[in-house]
């Protein structure tokens, strides 16, 4: 079946072509912006829908097609990031209250929090922000890079630091009984 006028691009190149040619390169410098493969996704897809308009009208030359994308793809990211500063789940750790529960299961549930709640106020407040941000609000590297004003691989290497912290005080309360005459 012959492709009709409107699903071509500049110079008659189908706008198929460009997608195929063009996806795999967006998609990773998407990626390594966002760090959340779910995201990028999403991303890319409304990227080449914010595109397709100008590629149909012959707007952007060839040689340009992944320039032009990228330079959608961060506004679309930088309008994420507006959004999820302006919404912004509000967790404060130290509100978080153990669930009170009738049932074991619950009630292992409710103290497993518990000893992470402890564990957590153990922490220091860089390292506390850090999983705040990262772990629970689901922010990426970038985004909390931002916010603490650090770069991305300081977060990363704050973050490992961080959860080996975590980690290892969740060990040693486990090794001294966890719970017992705590609460």
């Amino acid at each position: 079946m012959p492709m009709k006028h409107d699903e071509l691009g500049p110079n008659n190149t189908p706008i198929e072509e460009i997608c195929r040619t063009t996806w795999e390169p967006l998609y990773r410098f998407i990626y390594y912006k966002v760090q959340n493969r779910e995201e990028a996704q999403e991303i890319t897809q409304e990227t080449y829908i914010k595109a397709i308009p100008y590629f149909r009208k012959g707007r952007i030359e060839s040689a340009k097609y992944l320039s032009f994308l990228k330079t959608i793809a961060l506004n679309l990211i930088r309008d994420s990031w507006r959004k999820k500063q302006r919404r912004g789940t509000t967790i404060e750790l130290d509100a978080i209250q153990p669930l009170e529960a009738a049932v074991d299961d619950e009630t292992s549930l409710s103290d497993q929090r518990f000893l992470i709640e402890k564990a957590l106020g153990q922490l220091n407040e860089e390292q506390r922000t850090v999983i705040e941000l990262r772990i629970l609000k689901g922010y990426s590297t970038a985004e909390t890079a931002k916010i603490m004003d650090k770069n991305d691989g300081n977060i990363r290497v704050m973050q490992h630091r961080a959860l080996q912290a975590l980690a290892s005080i969740l060990k040693k309360m486990n090794e001294n009984g966890g719970m017992r005459n705590e609460r």
